[in-house]
């Protein structure tokens, strides 16, 4: 749960990012960028590895590019049920998509599934002579 609620969080500062940065995706209140956060954690946790299992073939054919499709159709799902979060159009969804994905994966590569901050450090090599 620790690490739902954190991922949560990194999806927030994803979508506020690419709100920040994409002029096609924008936020009216506190209130529908929470909502919409909460929306779009759900259906990334819920309706996504559906549509992903669905669309195989095509995410195969297109050596993965497809899921940045699917990424940009939830955030346009999320946006036409979340009144004061727009996106206007495909390309500002795939611009936002594409934002989102690349700020809340560089962030979860840090998390672990119970939400705990990993650090890797290298292992010493021990030599034998």
């Amino acid at each position: 749960m620790r690490g739902f609620v954190l991922r949560v969080v990194v999806t927030g500062v994803a979508v506020l990012v690419a709100s920040r940065v994409i002029t096609g995706v924008t936020i009216n209140s506190f209130a529908s960028g929470l909502v919409g956060v909460l929306v779009l954690a759900m259906l990334n946790a819920v309706v996504r590895p559906l549509l992903y299992v669905l669309s195989i073939p095509f995410i195969i054919v297109t050596f993965g590019l497809f899921m940045v499709v699917i990424n940009a159709f939830l955030l346009r799902v999320v946006a036409f049920f979340v009144q004061g979060f727009h996106v206007d159009g495909w390309w500002s969804a795939i611009g936002g998509a594409l934002l989102v994905s690349l700020v809340s994966g560089a962030a979860n590569l840090m998390l672990s599934g119970q939400g705990h901050v990993e650090v890797v450090r290298p292992r010493r090599i021990k030599h034998i002579n």
